[in-house]
C-alpha cells in the first residue's frame, strides 16, 4: 500500500491544484477504496467556485464513484478486499429529532462524502464500512459510476410518488431525462421533457420520452403544456434546472391538485413568485428531494442489474485526474456534454 496519493485539492474557491497527499488511514469502522471512476456533479462546480460548503475547504471533492476495496476495518462486516461496491454518500448522526423520526436527510449535522469531508477526485479515499453496497458483475464500469445520481433520481420518484397513467412534466434536459425515464418506469403517460438543447432532447425522445418541448422553439412553455393536456395542466412537475422562472412555470403548468417536486437547487437567498390563492382553492402540493440515502443506493443497483433503466446514452466522456478542472470548465460551456467521468487510472480522455 502507497502511503502518498494523486489528489485534486480545492484549496480555495477557484483554485484546485493536483497534489501529492498521504493515503487515508481507516479506523476499525471504515473500509479503504482504490477510486476507478468518479462523475462530475453539479455540487462539485458550486463547491469549486465557493458557492457552496466553502468552510470545508481545502478539500478533495467527488462523490459519485465506485472503486475497489483496499483494506477493511476490523468492525467491518460482509466485505472483502477486492470486492467492487459504490458508497451511500450520506453520513446523517442517527441521534437527532431528525434521524430518530426516520428523516436522515434532514439531520441537523448531516454530512456527505465528497461535499463535507474528503472525496474521490483522488486515488483513494475512506468510506464507513456500512455505506458501502455491492456492485454486480451485470453493471458496467460507467453505469457504476453514476449510481449515485441515480439514487438522487430515485428518491425524488418516491417522493414525487406518480401514479400509473398520469402526466408527468419534467423540466430540464440534463439528469431531467433520467428522471423521465425514472417516470415512464413507474407507469406515467404522458412523459414530457421540457429543455433548451436539442441534442438532449433527441436523447430524450430516443430514450423513449413521449414528447419534448424546446424553449427555443416554443416561447411558452406552460401554454404548450396545457394545451398537450386538454387545457387542465399536468398531473405531476418535476423541476430540474434550479431557477426561480422555472419553478414559477412549474407551479403554473400543474393542474388543480397536482404535485410539484422540487429537485433543481436555486441559489440560496433567492425567492420565486407562487400565488397562495392556487395552493387554497387549487389544492396544489409541493414536496422537495435533495439526495439519495441508504437502500435508495441497493434499489438502483438491482434496477441496472435487470435493465430496468439504461443511463448509458447520458455519458459523454471520461477524463484523466489530471483534467478534472478543465473537464469542470467544459461542462459550463458545452451544452451538448451530459456526463463526465474522471478515473486516476487513465492517461487520455475517452469519448464515450
Amino acid at each position: 500500500m502507497p502511503k502518498a496519493m494523486k489528489a485534486q485539492v480545492i484549496e480555495r474557491p477557484g483554485k484546485m491544484s493536483l497534489k501529492q497527499v498521504p493515503v487515508p488511514i481507516i479506523n476499525e469502522d471504515e473500509v479503504l477504496i482504490k477510486v476507478k471512476m468518479c462523475g462530475i456533479c453539479g455540487t462539485d462546480w458550486k463547491i469549486y467556485n465557493g458557492k457552496y460548503a466553502s468552510e470545508y475547504l481545502p478539500m478533495i471533492s467527488g462523490h459519485e464513484f465506485w472503486g475497489i476495496i483496499e483494506a477493511v476495518g476490523s468492525n467491518s462486516k460482509g466485505l472483502s478486499i477486492g470486492d467492487r461496491v459504490s458508497v451511500d454518500i450520506c453520513m446523517p448522526c442517527g441521534t437527532c429529532y431528525f434521524c430518530r423520526r426516520g428523516e436522515e436527510l434532514l439531520c441537523q449535522t448531516f454530512t456527505q462524502l465528497g461535499i463535507h469531508t474528503d472525496g474521490a477526485f483522488a486515488e483513494y479515499v475512506k468510506v464507513p464500512w456500512k455505506n458501502c453496497y455491492f456492485i454486480p458483475n451485470e453493471i458496467d464500469n460507467y453505469s457504476a459510476a453514476f449510481i449515485e445520481p441515480m439514487a438522487a433520481v430515485l428518491q425524488a420518484s418516491k417522493k414525487m410518488d406518480c401514479k400509473i397513467s398520469s402526466s408527468v412534466v419534467i423540466i430540464g434536459c440534463g439528469l431531467g431525462i433520467l428522471h423521465a425515464s425514472m417516470a415512464k418506469l413507474r407507469g406515467a403517460a404522458p412523459v414530457i421533457v421540457i429543455g433548451d438543447s436539442p441534442a438532449k432532447l433527441a436523447m430524450a425522445k430516443a430514450m423513449g420520452v413521449d414528447i419534448t418541448i424546446d424553449i427555443n422553439e416554443i416561447s411558452d412553455p406552460v401554454a404548450e403544456v396545457k394545451r398537450l393536456t386538454n387545457g387542465i395542466g399536468a398531473d405531476y412537475v418535476l423541476e430540474a434546472v434550479g431557477t426561480t422562472k422555472t419553478y414559477e412555470q412549474a407551479f403554473a403548468m400543474v393542474r388543480r391538485g397536482g404535485k410539484v417536486e422540487a429537485f433543481g437547487v436555486c441559489p440560496e437567498g433567492e425567492t420565486a413568485a407562487l400565488p397562495p390563492y392556487e395552493f387554497v382553492l387549487g389544492e396544489k402540493k409541493v414536496s422537495g428531494s435533495c439526495a439519495g440515502i441508504g437502500n435508495d443506493w441497493g434499489d438502483v443497483i438491482n434496477l441496472l442489474k435487470y435493465n430496468r433503466i439504461d443511463p448509458r446514452p447520458l455519458f459523454s466522456m471520461v477524463v484523466p485526474l489530471e483534467e478534472l478542472e478543465s473537464a469542470m470548465h467544459e461542462l459550463r460551456t458545452n451544452r451538448d456534454l451530459i456526463k463526465v467521468f474522471v478515473s486516476p487510472e487513465i492517461s487520455e480522455r475517452i469519448i464515450l
